[in-house]
């Protein structure tokens, strides 16, 4: 793990944080001397077995439930953060998920909302409840991961999730310029083929066979990985960027 500068003693959250992306970006936030508040919904064992790891290498870290879907929730989930470890410094939007692969045809409004909902709306109410305290401060991070899907359109059966991740990309630009003249910092990363749970429940071995034979590097990514890159974001390292959505697919997609 690469040393950040700027985040010793700085308050994290990071939504969906139980696996995956957001397990890595947990770990490698306190790893870095942040404080972590590890957000989960359902996967209160894994969220556990994050926060106990990190306390266990010397970290700081709580787990705390939340549908992020919801606005009350949300603020609840912000309120708890702030009272344990004080003003949320970092905000990672790693919540999300395709839930099921469907195609136009039998993709009910009912799916569409809910893969909308926790990919889009879900950062939209993160980042407005932490939005007044950073503008007050002149200090904050905000890194929501899209996914190359929103650059791509993605695999078949993915256009929900595609569409929400595109949106999300979308946001972070718009978002970047408001918040930019307060000296917060507005980003987002782009994740291509990543090791987690992700392609285990949604992409077969032979669709994998398929993706690494695109994959320029010749192999999947790790969520340490990305990690690093969520890490240089929220540090002092990316002073000067704004507004940008950093691709990380091993060259598998490129802007």
């Amino acid at each position: 793990m690469s040393s950040y500068p700027g985040l010793q003693g700085k308050v994290a959250l990071v939504t969906g944080a139980s696996s995956g992306i957001g397990r890595a970006a947990a770990k490698a936030m306190a790893a870095n001397g942040a404080r972590v508040a590890i957000n989960f919904h359902r996967n209160e064992a894994g969220a556990e077995t994050t926060r106990k790891e990190i306390v266990a290498e010397g970290g700081s870290a709580i787990a705390i439930q939340a549908d992020v879907t919801q606005a009350s929730d949300v603020e609840a989930l912000v309120e708890r953060t702030v009272t344990e470890f004080g003003p949320i410094d970092i905000l990672v939007n790693n919540a999300g998920s395709l839930i099921e692969r469907l195609r136009i045809l039998e993709l009910t409004e009912e799916r569409w909302d809910e893969v909308i909902d926790l990919n889009l709306k879900s950062a939209f109410l993160c980042c407005r409840a932490v939005a007044a305290s950073m503008m007050e401060r002149k200090s904050g991070a905000i890194i929501n991961v899209s996914s190359i899907a929103g650059r791509t359109g993605g695999a078949l059966g993915s256009i929900h999730y595609s569409t929400a991740k595109g949106g999300l990309i979308t946001f972070t630009k718009g978002l970047a310029k408001e918040l930019a003249p307060f000296g917060v910092h507005v980003n987002a990363i782009s994740p291509g083929v990543i090791d987690t749970r992700y392609h285990e429940q949604f992409s077969t071995p032979e669709a994998m066979k398929g993706y690494v034979a695109a994959i320029p590097l010749g192999r999947v990514g790790t969520p340490d990985e990305v990690a690093e890159v969520i890490c240089f974001l929220a540090s002092d390292a990316a002073s000067y960027v704004a507004g940008e959505t950093i691709e990380i697919n091993g060259g598998m997609f490129m802007d």
